[in-house]
């Protein structure tokens, strides 16, 4: 005879999948949360820049710098 009904552990099995879910829920928007602070005080990289200012060249279809 088991020691524990089987409905007794998929119960206990959802209450702590819930549980893990909720704590890795509250992590990830802290993360991000941090992420999107840290993000506000960035400048721009070059990189960024650079690439809005390429021109396609009619001819080949190339982007190009100015």
């Amino acid at each position: 005879m088991p020691l524990f009904p089987p409905l007794f552990v998929w119960a206990l099995g959802a209450l702590g999948a819930a549980a893990a879910a909720k704590v890795a829920v509250k992590e990830w928007r802290r993360v991000n949360a941090e992420l999107d602070k840290a993000e506000e005080g960035a400048e721009p990289s070059p990189d960024s820049q650079a690439a809005s200012e390429l021109r396609r060249d009619p001819e080949t279809g190339v982007y190009r710098p100015r």
